[in-house]
């Protein structure tokens, strides 16, 4: 019987190499990603933490930071307007585990709009009764918050008045409940302007006017103006260009209407202007 497989295997080289183990930074790094990574896998979680190991890295961290899981935040995070943002349930409840106060509650004064409520509580290492600001109907309609389509300031406006009235509590007195974060109701109310997608107008080719410094000066008729108004003005030609850019300046050009102000707050740019003006400068 052939010894050849055993003698090949005794002649591969065996590699001594001891592989380093990982620092404890790289063995926490690959938990929190295999965290991640399980959690993105979930059809529990919102649609934005659904197969997004990245948003979901961040539930983690901010479920770490305040002493929950990392599931209690993700199905209490709502993304508006591309910022995410606590449900306001979910702050109440965390305002009220916090075992610093007795747990929240809402004076409510006035009728219609002048309905107003403030949120209240006892700390409780001080006895002292702290009142977050007052929210009122006026203040909804100041703000803008109940004009909005389809607005839950006027189909549920004792709801909105107590959840807007926490959020103030909570900012005042728990700040560090929010970690910074609004809540989702108080950025749906936020105004974002409109972007202006419309695609910004061609400027029109300027084949004369930058044209090669050994074009014939016949093609520098409107240099030949404007250099007559630098001239007059003091300005120095290497000073050049973006009014006439911002202008879409075209070779038939007069430059008659341009103002010495003008020309100085313009010229500074496109550096061989200076040596096309040269030629036929006066």
């Amino acid at each position: 019987m052939s010894n050849e497989p055993n003698q090949q295997l005794a002649k591969a080289p065996v590699s001594t190499e001891l592989k380093a183990p990982p620092t404890p930074e790289e063995a926490a790094f690959e938990l929190f990603q295999r965290q991640a990574k399980m959690l993105a896998a979930s059809t529990l979680v919102p649609k934005d933490f659904q197969n997004n190991t990245a948003n979901c890295g961040i539930a983690i961290e901010i479920a770490r930071r305040l002493g929950v899981s990392a599931f209690m935040i993700a199905q209490n995070i709502d993304v508006i307007h591309g910022r995410p943002g606590f449900r306001a349930t979910f702050m109440i409840a965390m305002v009220n585990a916090s075992r610093r106060f007795t747990a929240l509650k809402y004076r409510m004064t006035g009728e219609g709009a002048t309905r107003a409520c403030v949120a209240y509580c006892q700390e409780l290492a001080t006895g002292e009764q702290l009142e977050g600001p007052e929210v009122s109907m006026a203040m909804a309609k100041a703000e803008g918050w109940s004009t909005k389509n389809g607005s839950k300031w006027l189909t549920m406006p004792e709801l909105m008045l107590r959840y807007r009235a926490a959020a103030f509590f909570a900012r005042l007195y728990a700040p560090d409940v929010l970690l910074g974060m609004n809540t989702a109701d108080e950025l749906e109310d936020i105004d974002i302007p409109e972007r202006n997608v419309t695609p910004a107008a061609k400027v029109p080719e300027v084949k004369g006017l930058f044209a090669p410094v050994e074009t014939p000066a016949a093609a520098y008729k409107p240099l030949t103006l404007l250099a007559a108004k630098l001239e007059a003005a003091d300005i120095g030609f290497a000073e050049a260009t973006d009014y006439l850019r911002s202008q879409a300046v075209t070779e038939a050009a007069t430059f008659d209407d341009i103002t010495p102000e003008e020309a100085h707050d313009a010229l500074v740019g496109f550096s061989h202007l200076a040596e096309a003006l040269a030629p036929v400068a006066p």
